[in-house]
């Protein structure tokens, strides 16, 4: 594609999108940290919907109705798979403009404000609700559509800039496509002003492999092809914009929408998640109440460490030095192993457990906090290994003493830390310091 002018965008929509300008690389920097954090948020909100859908007939479900909530189930899980992908093709692109990796974003559960009034991300309960809200998100450019209640804030803007900023801000963007439309012009025209040689300064090693995770999308960016090619499958897979929307996550949305809505039609008490409630345990969050039962907040925690520890293996994996190829496949193992085998069991069982007296009838689920808001990169290679290891051992040794819980879940999960500290103690033994 080509680059003519100051590159801004979003002339000719209908409604009409609000101007972006990237003029300089700490601005594409700026916009795809911005991005990073939006599929990271994104991620997280379609993973607590299917954590709160019910599981069997015993939760109030006929047959017919178990089987279209775990087709369901299978639709959210696959676009959040999907959006895990799209997170590690941002840090991708990144990494090929020299920037560090970055998995920091806006604390939750309280609905991220961060983002401007059209992409706000919250955690939902599977329902109408939280369907109205993705179909909003994941809406193509252009296409106007109502929110759910309550996630509009009108109130803030966020100012543009002007082409003789050096120093970036964050700027509107109407649609998650109107950002990632931004980007991509922007790569291309600072290519046609600094040259590709001097755009794509990041190491080829940097670059994160499509055979890590088993995504043959997974591009390495490594030059212009490849960062269009990169933005390409987010879109396509995403909103649809430049591809099919009925295939994409706006259309897959739809469907469950529909055929969601005429069951509900046929039996208004057609109930397919369980009665939770959003809450905390340690963040300081806004008109949201803590998780009140000791042993249901302590899972919470446990899982927020599991959290932790799978976000501080991908941060190691996407930053690497001189980690083997078997090391790598060990982070990415650490990083995979943590989401399947400790935060879906986990996010699962706490929405099964009782949120507390102060909210009778209600039952707990994820928080998704984070501890550190600055980010989860361990630069040091040794020191990195070893807190990943260290952090596994507390982890199964905390899940072992939380007391009131006799699901086997439990026992599993720490089963799954004890095989990801041993995993991770071998590979560090390859290491030389």
């Amino acid at each position: 594609m080509t680059a003519e002018g100051p590159r801004t965008i979003g002339e000719g929509l209908a409604p009409p999108e609000p101007p972006i300008v990237i003029e300089h690389r700490q601005q594409l920097i700026h916009l795809l940290r911005e991005a990073s954090e939006l599929e990271h948020t994104i991620m997280c909100q379609y993973l607590f919907a299917a954590f709160t859908m019910k599981r069997s007939v015993d939760e109030g479900l006929t047959a017919e109705q178990l089987e279209a909530v775990t087709r369901w189930r299978k639709v959210v899980l696959e676009v959040a798979h999907q959006e895990m992908l799209h997170l590690a093709l941002v840090e991708n692109l990144l990494a090929s403009v020299g920037a560090a990796p970055y998995f920091a974003r806006p604390t939750m559960p309280a609905p991220a404000r961060h983002f401007p009034p059209g992409v706000q991300v919250a955690l939902l309960q599977f329902g109408e609700r939280a369907l109205r809200h993705f179909l909003f998100l994941e809406r193509p450019e252009g296409m106007p559509l109502d929110d759910a209640d309550g996630f509009a804030a009108v109130e803030r803007t966020r100012p543009l800039v002007d082409d003789a900023d050096i120093v970036p801000r964050a700027q509107d963007y109407a649609t998650v496509s109107h950002l990632y439309r931004a980007i991509d012009i922007g790569f291309a025209w600072l290519t046609s002003k600094l040259g590709e040689g001097e755009l794509f300064i990041g190491p080829p090693g940097a670059q994160a492999l499509g055979e890590w995770f088993h995504w043959p999308n997974l591009v390495p960016v490594t030059d212009l092809a490849s960062a269009h090619q990169a933005i390409d499958t987010i879109v396509e897979q995403g909103e649809g914009a430049k591809g099919d929307w009925r295939e994409a996550h706006f259309g897959r949305f739809l469907a469950v929408f529909d055929e969601y809505m005429t069951m509900r039609t046929a039996d208004p008490s057609f109930e397919p998640a369980r009665p939770i409630l959003a809450g905390t345990v340690r963040a300081d969050v806004d008109d949201l109440p803590r998780i009140a039962d000791r042993a249901s907040a302590q899972v919470a925690d446990l899982f927020n460490v599991g959290y932790e520890i799978t976000l501080l293996a991908l941060a190691r994996l996407f930053a690497h030095t001189d980690e083997t190829a078997d090391q790598l496949k060990t982070l990415e193992g650490v990083a995979v192993g943590s989401m399947v085998g400790v935060l879906s069991p986990l996010g699962e069982l706490l929405t099964r457990l009782p949120f507390g007296p102060t909210h009778p009838g209600l039952n707990a689920a994820p928080t998704f906090e984070l501890f550190y808001q600055s980010g989860y990169l361990l630069p040091h290679r040794d020191a990195a290994w070893r807190v990943m290891e260290e952090r596994l051992r507390q982890a199964a040794e905390f899940a072992r003493h939380i007391e009131g819980i006799s699901d086997p879940v439990l026992a599993r999960v720490v089963a799954s830390f004890e095989k990801l500290a041993e995993r991770l103690a071998r590979a560090r033994a390859q290491v030389t310091i």
